[in-house]
């Protein structure tokens, strides 16, 4: 799609957005405007990624044709209620706020064409896992649009919308999961004697390699389980202990928290 690409607020995640559609040459920065209120925030965003930035979100409006919501959900309202009139059907408008539905949005911007995005954080080295559904007004050809910017920093699955909160529970909250398990086995490598760098490395290049294992090969994750562990062994032993532990159920039940709290944000946005 031709023209600029607004970004309305420029926090983690819309950093690593705009960072991963420039490495990809999905865009030149010179096509990217990203509004900020935080002064600091902006200047850094301007430094690091030499996008344009500015203060006024009617400015990323009016200079956009696709524009990115990535505000937090209970400043969403407001932030659209001060641009209201600014969008016109020729605007794409791309929305990352979590658990915000698609009859929310369109009734706070009834000009536009609307996408809702569940990306992740990992998008800032390419490897997001994303999801998105679109409006009663977008086009097959907006979709494919979302698709491309979404696959230049990882992969992307067009889904139902009543899944985006499942989504949000399971890849948007999820790499504070992995963040958790990876911390937690480096801290057991310490704890046995390795050197913490060492141990963090160990770490995140196993949880690295079974995910690609699955990834690459297809394999169902439990039976990749089965292959590593050998009849009274070493890891099955170790096993026993995280399923004591509940760590399964609590994992699980992390994703159905976080799915739930997504819809709580999306209620009176």
């Amino acid at each position: 799609m031709q023209g600029k690409i607004g970004f309305i607020g420029a926090g983690n995640m819309a950093e690593a957005l705009m960072r991963g559609l420039l490495d990809q040459e999905v865009c030149c920065k010179e096509d990217v405007i990203a509004g900020e209120v935080f002064e600091p925030r902006r200047e850094y965003i301007a430094k690091t990624l030499g996008v344009s930035t500015t203060a006024s979100n009617q400015e990323v409006v009016s200079s956009a044709q696709v524009v990115f919501l990535a505000v937090k959900p209970q400043h969403l309202r407001q932030v659209l209620g001060e641009l209201e009139g600014s969008f016109s059907e020729d605007h794409l408008v791309v929305s990352i706020v979590a658990g915000v539905t698609l009859a929310s949005l369109e009734g706070m911007v009834p000009e536009a064409r609307v996408v809702r995005v569940m990306p992740n954080q990992p998008c800032m080295v390419m490897a997001s896992a994303s999801a998105y559904s679109l409006g009663s007004k977008a086009t097959s050809e907006d979709g494919e649009t979302v698709r491309s910017f979404l696959e230049s920093v990882g992969v992307a699955y067009q889904v139902e919308e009543r899944l985006m909160d499942a989504v949000t529970g399971l890849s948007g909250s999820g790499p504070a999961y992995a963040y958790l398990m990876m911390e937690a086995l480096s801290d057991g490598g310490v704890l046995m004697g390795l050197p913490r760098d060492v141990s963090t490395m160990l770490a995140a290049q196993t949880l690295l390699g079974a995910a690609k294992t699955v990834l690459e090969t297809g394999v169902h994750p439990g039976q990749m389980k089965d292959v590593v562990s050998s009849p009274g062994g070493t890891t099955i032993a170790a096993l026993q202990v995280l399923e004591d532990a509940g760590v399964r159920g609590a994992l699980m039940g992390a994703v159905q928290a976080s799915a739930e709290r997504s819809k709580e944000l999306g209620r009176d946005p």
